[in-house]
């Protein structure tokens, strides 16, 4: 059967983690694909993670939960059922990646000093979106040769890789914390202890009509089924609701 996922986090810092998680997959699939077309994807997720980055200490995030990350490789490397070569694989790139991120001045900060970027960002900020002339210097650098333009989009987000390869790591050990369990509500709505949490995912049939929305932080949190309704945009659910939801 197929299912949609539905993921909230329960602090400001997963917030962020997911936000560019999101950014970094756009990105890439505007990379993958043609970027005559997905040109405006690609600048406002480059531009979206740069300013997430500047503007919070995600590398202090990160540096701070791969830390923990590696002290528990560490613990659980003394467990005689722990697959020792996958574990060692994981603990060699987490303690890389926080030699990396401790660097004086992180790679990605060379996103900040290109003339070329700087320019289209400056433009990209118009309320309304930017059309071709407003940016005339983007057009030139469409036409240019796609090995060109190929080999400067992979180097600008070679430049990041470092934050993104750490976020991927820490959220797939976040994401593995928990299994999914079945939960069943009579009214559409369920609510718990949030202490020591900090990712709920939640998991619906497709074919249902009705999605989760969720309120909540570390301390408690709440989840409220809603049906789509022509008239208001959505409506309460009361019906009694089954659904998959781990606590991460």
């Amino acid at each position: 059967m197929s299912t949609v996922l539905y993921e909230h986090p329960l602090n400001e810092r997963i917030r962020n983690y997911l936000k560019l998680e999101q950014l970094f997959a756009q990105a890439n699939r505007c990379i993958e694909g043609d970027l005559q077309i997905s040109n405006q994807v690609f600048f406002n997720s480059l531009f979206a993670i740069i300013d997430t980055l500047e503007r919070c200490d995600i590398r202090g995030d990160l540096i701070k939960d791969m830390e923990k990350l590696e002290q528990n490789l560490v613990i659980w490397s003394k467990s005689p059922d722990i697959d020792t070569s996958a574990l060692e694989d994981n603990l060699s790139e987490t303690v890389k990646l926080i030699s990396r991120l401790r660097s004086n001045k992180p790679t990605w900060y060379q996103l900040k000093d290109n003339k070329f970027l700087a320019g289209l960002k400056q433009r990209f900020a118009i309320q309304g979106g930017s059309s071709s002339f407003d940016l005339p210097q983007l057009t030139f650098w469409l036409n240019q040769p796609h090995h060109i333009i190929q080999q400067e989009v992979v180097g600008w987000i070679t430049l990041l890789n470092d934050v993104n390869q750490a976020l991927k790591l820490v959220l797939r050990f976040i994401r593995q914390r928990a299994e999914f369990e079945t939960i069943n509500t009579d009214s559409g709505f369920y609510q718990d202890n949030g202490e020591g949490l900090l990712l709920l995912r939640i998991k619906l049939a497709q074919n249902l009509q009705y999605y989760p929305t969720v309120s909540g932080n570390k301390f408690r949190y709440s989840i409220r089924f809603m049906l789509p309704c022509q008239h208001t945009g959505r409506r309460y659910s009361n019906q009694a609701t089954e659904f998959q939801l781990a606590r991460c």
